[in-house]
């Protein structure tokens, strides 16, 4: 398992190393993806914590529960895109939290071939993602999810810290596992953090697509 970095954490603030050279830019309505030579888009994923429990959110439409993230923007360093998401996607300032830590590198998952824009280039065959772990330091905090024409959520509700692995689409589900058991170290300081539930093998096995378990 890789080691998660606590915030102020020197590693923390290096200069990323992009895997497969240099980043390239698609320009899509809004914004410039970075996808490097091997297809993967660069990405910034958050987990909110709220006390023991953690964000999850209703994609618009009601298409599955998620945490929030997104791509990075040519020019923009991971932590600048980590609050701009922050902010656009649930409605959050950098003021509203406090960064606890984030994954040690890059964590990758692919896209089925049926969500592969083969008419697009550069190619984007998956997403790499750094996980940032933060704790919400209001519990009247509001959430807003009108910061953009086309927002990704519509409600959201606090869950369980292994829970979203469980209710996340399949093929990000291991990316999922892998950032939440890299980070629940910090997130649970002291080793008292929750045991894995009974259906975490079942879930997470390699190749599994079992579908997400309906929200209660």
């Amino acid at each position: 398992m890789e080691n998660a970095i606590p915030a102020g954490h020197p590693q923390g603030r290096r200069r990323e190393a992009h895997r497969g050279g240099a980043l390239w830019q698609t320009v899509g309505c809004q914004m410039s993806d970075l996808i490097d030579a091997d297809g993967f888009r660069a990405n910034v994923g958050i987990i909110l914590m709220h006390h023991d429990q953690v964000f999850l959110g209703r994609r618009a439409a009601g298409r599955g529960w998620q945490f929030p993230q997104g791509g990075v923007r040519r020019g923009e360093s991971l932590e600048q895109a980590l609050y701009r998401e922050l902010e656009e996607e649930i409605g959050l300032a950098k003021s509203d939290v406090t960064m606890l830590g984030q994954t040690e590198r890059w964590l990758r998952y692919r896209l089925p071939a049926r969500y592969v824009r083969r008419h697009q280039q550069p190619l984007c065959i998956g997403q790499k993602q750094r996980w940032f772990l933060l704790s919400l330091k209001r519990a009247d905090a509001t959430f807003d999810f009108t910061h953009t024409r086309e927002p990704e959520f519509d409600q959201f509700r606090w869950t369980q810290y292994w829970e979203p692995v469980k209710q996340v689409i399949y093929f990000k589900r291991a990316v999922y596992a892998r950032a939440l058991t890299e980070l629940v170290d910090i997130a649970f300081p002291g080793g008292k953090h929750p045991p894995q539930p009974q259906w975490w093998e079942r879930m997470t096995a390699r190749g599994s697509r079992a579908a997400p378990v309906p929200a209660d």
